[in-house]
């Protein structure tokens, strides 16, 4: 029986392997799986210069500054909802408050607007996180079962038997680790330019609020720093 057992295994080698250890524990590490290449996609679109820092905002807004032009300016914050321009749009709404105030709401806007690009990212490397933890709950359950299979049988099982249960339990540890690595990878790598590239946005956003005209009507001691 247990050459049997051997030979079938040797034949159909993983597969055979996946499929004995199939229980929840897989189907979940296989959804999460699903998950991460689909947030590992979204993540190659989406984390780009030209979309998460592009210099359209930037130069349009010098344009307006340049002229002068406070209304093509707001129209111009209106029509664009990235880093620089919802600094720039919450620094312009508290002009009145003094350039201090101005700096302070142009941080927020923009940290909020990093935030978004972030979310997956942070998703992402909670998957990779969770990975390990849920393939170890899987192989401690297989060992149970393989050890009250031996308590069954009277401790009479061979050491070829319980190797089979140990090996179909570790199988569980396996698929955790195949889904942790690229994870944490991808999601240490992704956060490393979304840094970048917000701190460059960051950068811009500040300078053109240093740029913006203060309300002298409201700004008080606040306008002091223009």
């Amino acid at each position: 029986m247990t050459t049997l057992v051997l030979a079938q295994q040797s034949d159909s080698g993983v597969w055979w392997l996946f499929r004995e250890s199939f229980d929840v524990f897989s189907v979940v590490l296989i959804i999460g799986s699903f998950v991460a290449v689909t947030l590992i996609a979204r993540l190659v679109l989406d984390t780009r210069p030209g979309v998460v820092a592009p210099e359209s905002p930037g130069k349009k807004v010098r344009e307006q500054l340049d002229k002068d032009n406070a209304g093509g300016l707001e129209r111009v914050l209106g029509e664009d909802d990235g880093i620089v321009a919802s600094a720039v749009r919450s620094a312009w709404r508290s002009r009145g408050r003094g350039r201090s105030a101005m700096r302070e709401a142009a941080e927020i806007a923009g940290s909020n607007a990093c935030g978004r690009w972030t979310r997956p990212v942070d998703v992402l490397r909670t998957i990779g996180e969770l990975g390990p933890l849920i393939g170890l709950a899987g192989t401690v359950w297989g060992m149970i079962l393989a050890f009250v299979r031996l308590g069954e049988q009277g401790g009479s099982a061979g050491p070829t038997d319980l190797s089979l249960g140990i090996s179909k339990a570790l199988f569980h540890t396996l698929l955790g680790l195949v889904l942790a690595i690229p994870c944490v990878l991808a999601a240490s790598l992704f956060r490393a330019r979304l840094d970048r590239l917000c701190n460059r946005a960051m950068s811009e956003a500040l300078d053109l609020v240093d740029r913006l005209p203060v309300d002298p009507a409201d700004a008080g001691d606040g306008g002091s720093g223009a």
